[in-house]
């Protein structure tokens, strides 16, 4: 544990389990959204891999939920000083899209889901009613969003993933805070 005067330099390990958690979550999850809507696939696949997309986006939108209000008690640890503020202020913009983009994706496709009178199997299995009405346009319109803020994104992973690549490369201390995902590893 750090002293008061002392500012952390790496995010906290709850923090770090919970980005990685999220991350492959997220990962995996594209793939499927994406292979679930191809022609020639059997009924069962389908099935199954649409039961896997719905179900893990209500997983990440906790997990997201769990991480904002996790987030809210426990900021951020500075960015090295070699970061420039323009590079820093960047940083924290493209962050706060991911969390919005995050939230959008998974509260649209939950939207899409339950508008269109379709089930989300974990949360009927534990008695939760579904918290929109059937409406066929509301469905279309929270597809076309689902559909649509994909693309953003995806480009804004990429941009992160190659920005948290770049600084393992420069060993300038940023891909340090949030590696290792889980245990206390180097400081």
């Amino acid at each position: 544990m750090t002293s008061s005067t002392t500012k952390p330099t790496r995010y906290a390990a709850t923090t770090r389990a919970l980005h990685w958690i999220v991350a492959l979550m997220v990962l995996a999850t594209i793939p499927v959204g994406v292979i679930m809507l191809q022609d020639g696939l059997s009924r069962d696949l389908r099935n199954t891999l649409f039961i896997l997309h719905k179900n893990g986006g209500v997983i990440i939108l906790l997990l997201v939920v769990l991480r904002l209000g996790w987030r809210a008690r426990n900021p951020a640890p500075p960015l090295p000083d070699s970061v420039p503020p323009l590079q820093a202020r960047i940083a924290h913009l493209a962050h706060g899209a991911l969390y919005a983009l995050l939230l959008v994706m998974a509260l649209s496709g939950y939207i899409r889901v339950r508008a269109g009178g379709f089930p989300v199997e974990m949360l009927d299995a534990i008695g939760m009613p579904g918290l929109v009405p059937r409406s066929d346009s509301l469905a279309e319109t929270a597809k076309w969003v689902h559909a649509t803020a994909r693309f953003a994104l995806v480009a804004l992973i990429l941009a992160h993933i190659a920005a948290g690549l770049n600084h393992l490369r420069k060993r300038d201390g940023v891909f340090e805070r949030i590696w290792p995902p889980f245990g206390r590893g180097r400081v």
